[in-house]
Formats: structure tokens, C-alpha cells, sequence
């Protein structure tokens, strides 16, 4: 009992001022409490640069395991991961290009971008969270088999100052693509087809460049490399488009995320796509056909309207 009355006269003495006026809650918090934002760390990025957020599957080699991914390459899954960048761009309109391969996806920022202050912790986790989530979301889309359990992923920010920078880390990002596929391609042939161990797979490829696995592919299992799938080969790039459809006899633009799968080494490819480095304004594409994704997101567009 004693204690219990102590107890209310303290709360009651911190709930008045030093006048004795009684405080409400909130202002109570707001002035007692509020020093605790003071620890809070200013984590706004530097303006006028390129802000690129790399997502990275964790654990997923174990992950395409548990749910039998095809190898070397499960076009589905790589869709899964297409279909959440799709998503996280759809998000952010100041993202002007995304790419992915395998278990990774990197999205670039405007160097003018004043998304959530340009705070790192924010746009850092904004983007992974929304990312994981959406992987989740678009898995029964593409894939048969139900999640065995919920995969991961973590994120990093990198700041690149110029344009050379940015074109240098995404041409890093696909040169690693070419690497690890033709790797890849080579190795499973050897496993599935000609039944080596992994072990002897590993020997067999150790120390070979990459004509030598272009010329085991061909002469042994009469593969050229050049003729797989692009996806496989140069990874996907995801670019805001006005995509100009024929209906009827009027041509009609509207705005998608389109998938893409080109050389992004190469000068030619920033000669098509100028808006990229330039004052950004999504440029035209006339599809040949529309993919999975473009009609998804057709058909989410005149549901909204």
C-alpha cells in the first residue's frame, strides 16, 4: 500500500512542471523523453551523386536446394527475382535502372533523388524490405512448388560520383554474369550429362579460360554458347519505358517497367538509352512481344483506371 502511493506521487510530480502545472502525456514525453533522438545518427548521403542499392540472396545456395532450382539456370526463379525488382522500381520512380542476375539485384538512384531525405537507413531498408516482401508475393506466379521457408536477403548502398563510375560498377556486375554462367553451363553439363562427381567436374575445369569451356561446350555436348538465352548470359535490366502499343488503328504510350537483356558494356547501349545518364525522361520501346511482366503490369494499369 505504501509503496503503491509513493508510486502515484512520483508519476504525479513528473507529470507537473516546474510551475506545477499538470502535463498531458504527450508533451510530458515530448520534452522529458525526446533527448533520446539526439543519439540518432545523420546518415543523409552527399548530393549530386549515384546511389546504387544492391540487394544479395543469403544462404542461396542452400535455398535453390531445398526448392530444386533447374541448373545451371531456373528461368523461372530468375523471374521471381525480375518480378520484386519490377516491383521495388514501381515503388520508386526516382530508380532510373535496375539490374539483376542470379541472386542479386542492383538499383540505381538519381543523382538528384531527395527520396526519405536521402537518408541511407531508409532508402537501404525501404528497398530490401520491399524487395524480400515482393519475392515472396510473386513466387506462386511463377513457381509450382510452395515455399519450403521464407528467403532472405541483405542490401548495401554504394555512391558513385560519376558517370564513368556507374557504367564501370554495372559493367562489373554483368562481366561477373558471363564468368559465373559459362562457368556454370560448363560445369553441370559435365555433372548431368557426362556423370562426374562435382569434385571431378572441378578438376576437369580448373585452370581452363573461357574459349577453352566454349570449346568443351561445343565440341563435347554441342552447345554454343553464344545461342543460350540471354537472360542466362547478360543478367536483366530493368528500364522505365513509354511503351508505344497499337490499339486499333491509334498508337497509344504507356508507361511500364520494361526487362531487357543487352550488352550494357558496350557504348551503344547508353547511345539507345540516353534518359539513363541524362535529364531523365523514360524513353519509347515498342515491344516485339509482351512478356509475363509487361502484361501483368498492362492489366494492373486498366484495373486501376
Amino acid at each position: 500500500m505504501h509503496f503503491r502511493a509513493f508510486n502515484r506521487a512520483v508519476l504525479k510530480l513528473l507529470a507537473t512542471n516546474k510551475n506545477g502545472i499538470a502535463l498531458d502525456r504527450r508533451s510530458m514525453a515530448c520534452s522529458r523523453y525526446e533527448y533520446v533522438k539526439s543519439y540518432e545518427q545523420d546518415d543523409r548521403i552527399l548530393p549530386n551523386v549515384w546511389i546504387v542499392i544492391r540487394v544479395d540472396g543469403k544462404k542461396f545456395h542452400k535455398f535453390a536446394n531445398v526448392h530444386k532450382f533447374e541448373k545451371p539456370n531456373d528461368e523461372n526463379a530468375l523471374n521471381v527475382m525480375n518480378a520484386a525488382g519490377i516491383a521495388v522500381m514501381q515503388e520508386f520512380r526516382d530508380i532510373v535502372l535496375g539490374y539483376g542476375q542470379s541472386d542479386e539485384y542492383s538499383f540505381v538512384f538519381r543523382k538528384d533523388t531527395t527520396a526519405f531525405k536521402r537518408r541511407a537507413a531508409k532508402l537501404l531498408s525501404y528497398v530490401t524490405s520491399m524487395f524480400s516482401s515482393s519475392y515472396v508475393l510473386s513466387w506462386p506466379q511463377w513457381m509450382q512448388q510452395p515455399l519450403s521457408y521464407a528467403p532472405c536477403f541483405d542490401g548495401r548502398i554504394v555512391l558513385y560520383p560519376s558517370d564513368e563510375n556507374l557504367r564501370d560498377y554495372l559493367s562489373w556486375r554483368q562481366a561477373d554474369v558471363h564468368v559465373n554462367n559459362l562457368y556454370n553451363t560448363a560445369f553441370w553439363k559435365l555433372v548431368l550429362e557426362s556423370g562426374l562427381t562435382n569434385q571431378q567436374a572441378e578438376e576437369r575445369l580448373r585452370g581452363t579460360l573461357s574459349a577453352d569451356k566454349n570449346e568443351l561446350l561445343f565440341q563435347q555436348f554441342g552447345i554454343n554458347y553464344n545461342n543460350l538465352p540471354a537472360m542466362y548470359r547478360k543478367g536483366t535490366i530493368l528500364l522505365r519505358k513509354r511503351l508505344l502499343l497499337q490499339d486499333g488503328e491509334q498508337e497509344k504510350g504507356r508507361q511500364a517497367i520494361v526487362p531487357i537483356h543487352e550488352d550494357l558494356i558496350g557504348a551503344a547501349f547508353w547511345q539507345k538509352h540516353t534518359e539513363i545518364l541524362g535529364k531523365y525522361v523514360p524513353g519509347t520501346h515498342v515491344p516485339s512481344h509482351l512478356c509475363r511482366q509487361l502484361e501483368a503490369q498492362l492489366q494492373e494499369k486498366a484495373t486501376i483506371s
